[in-house]
Parts: structure tokens; sequence; C-alpha cells
């Protein structure tokens, strides 16, 4: 299985959900643009009621597909750190690069075993 799955889950700090949001649909715009149909199958974000948490579920064709998101979002997604903290679940086969780029991160991984 060549394909990455990940759920990143953010906890955003109190009152900054605008913020959050706004930058979120900077990120959605820039996949939007340069990834969605090549190297990114799914980027969908979703919050619970109160706005305090968000998770985005992501797909992308293999790690490569990753390392190229994580370049074209790398600086929003620095600034998305400095008002929430995230945690995550990543799922496949990682090379090597990407593993290294989770280093410093809370994200576990799991490599894939079998499917349909």
């Amino acid at each position: 299985m060549r394909q990455i799955h990940l759920t990143a889950k953010f906890h955003i700090q109190e009152g900054e959900t605008e913020k959050f949001k706004s930058i979120a649909e900077q990120c959605v715009a820039v996949v939007q643009e340069k990834e969605k149909g090549k190297t990114c199958s799914q980027y969908d974000w979703y919050f619970n009621t109160d706005g305090s948490k968000c998770h985005v579920l992501e797909s992308y064709a293999d790690s490569a597909a990753l390392m190229i998101h994580m370049g074209n979002v790398g600086e929003l997604l620095g600034q998305l750190l400095q008002i929430s903290t995230l945690t995550g679940d990543i799922y496949g086969n990682l090379s090597e690069e990407v593993q290294n780029s989770l280093q410093g991160l809370d994200v576990k991984s799991y490599s894939y075993f079998l499917g349909i």
C-alpha cells in the first residue's frame, strides 16, 4: 500500500477559533490549487460544536505526495500551531523522509498490514 492517510487533531486555544478557521481556509485554497487531483485525494476539516477542536482527514498518493503537501502548507501549519496544539495518527508505509519530518510532533504512525 503506497497511499498515506492521516488524521490531524487540533485543540484550539480559547478565543482563537475564528483566526484558526481563517488559516484553515488558506490551507484548503493552497491544496485546492496545487494538490487536488494530483497528489491529495482527501483534505477535509471538521469542528466540534463549540469550535475548540478540529480534526483534518487527509489522504495522499504516497510519502512523496505528503512531503509536497508539507512544503505547500508548512508556513500555514506553523501559524496554526501558534494558536493550537496538534496530535495525530498517520497510516501507511512511510518513507524515512516522512518519518524524520514527524520527529518532535505528537503523531503516532501505523504501518499498513492487510486490506482489500
